[in-house]
């Protein structure tokens, strides 16, 4: 694979963020990303750790970036990820499901692609389609091709144009105003990882807890209906009575 000269792309957002505009630099990086993504899923493996440290950059001849994603080391083919025998990952751009045990899918890989969080000055259109990617039910997530298509509309044929002119007077504003850029965002906790790590301990320690949750519903639930159970009974054991009195009168 070739140097990456200029970085990964959480490198590059956190030195030239106030230069990275919606209406073209960030739609060129999403669109190239989803492509990249579409030609690993295409081929019917999942990468299993995608997040933006694993999103290089070169610059072509040009002088634009050309975007690739790297670190294909823990890709599996569809049909081998059934196993999560090796879990490595950042882990806020790993899908719930596989803290409760689930094997990475397709679906787990595109909820990493709009992992960024929602800031004031995110288009309409693309706030809805993360929140599509982050839907806790995987099958409800959009198909890398239905994700790759929307950001060429918007990156070539200009749809929704309008939006996202609105949303960089937007970011021009908070950027000004302090609000918005990696240097506003607060300090970084000293312990908190941004690289790739093991999260077995962590998948070990939640499916534990989950289940502990599960026993626990089961076990409010089954109180429930033993309650339901005995009201029913005595509902059933007056009516008798009353019936029985009636009778008698």
């Amino acid at each position: 694979m070739q140097y990456a000269s200029e970085g990964d792309l959480h490198k590059i957002l956190r030195e030239k963020f106030t230069k990275i505009t919606w209406n073209k630099q960030k739609l060129a990086i999403l669109w190239q990303i989803s492509e990249g993504l579409e030609t690993i899923h295409k081929s019917e493996f999942i990468h299993r750790d995608f997040h933006s440290g694993n999103i290089l950059s070169n610059l072509s001849n040009g002088k634009k970036h050309r975007w690739q994603i790297g670190d294909l080391g823990l890709s599996q083919h569809v049909n081998s990820a059934q196993s999560n025998n090796e879990i490595y990952g950042v882990i806020p751009y790993v899908a719930p499901e596989i803290f409760k045990g689930s094997a990475f899918s397709k679906e787990s890989d595109i909820y990493c692609v709009e992992r960024p969080e929602i800031t004031e000055d995110t288009p309409e259109c693309y706030a809805e389609l993360m929140k599509r990617c982050w839907d806790s039910d995987p099958t409800k997530r959009p198909l890398i091709t239905e994700i790759r298509k929307t950001f060429s509309k918007w990156f070539h044929r200009n749809n929704d144009l309008e939006q996202f002119k609105q949303a960089e007077i937007k970011r021009k504003e908070l950027i000004k105003l302090k609000k918005l850029g990696p240097e506003f965002n607060g300090k970084t906790h000293p312990s908190a990882i941004y690289t790739s790590r093991s999260l077995r301990p962590f998948i070990s320690s939640c499916s534990s807890i989950f289940s502990k949750e599960l026993e626990l519903d089961i076990d409010i639930k089954s109180s429930n209906i033993l309650g339901t159970k005995r009201n029913i009974e005595e509902l059933e054991i007056n009516s008798y009575g009353n019936s029985g009195k009636h009778i008698k009168n």
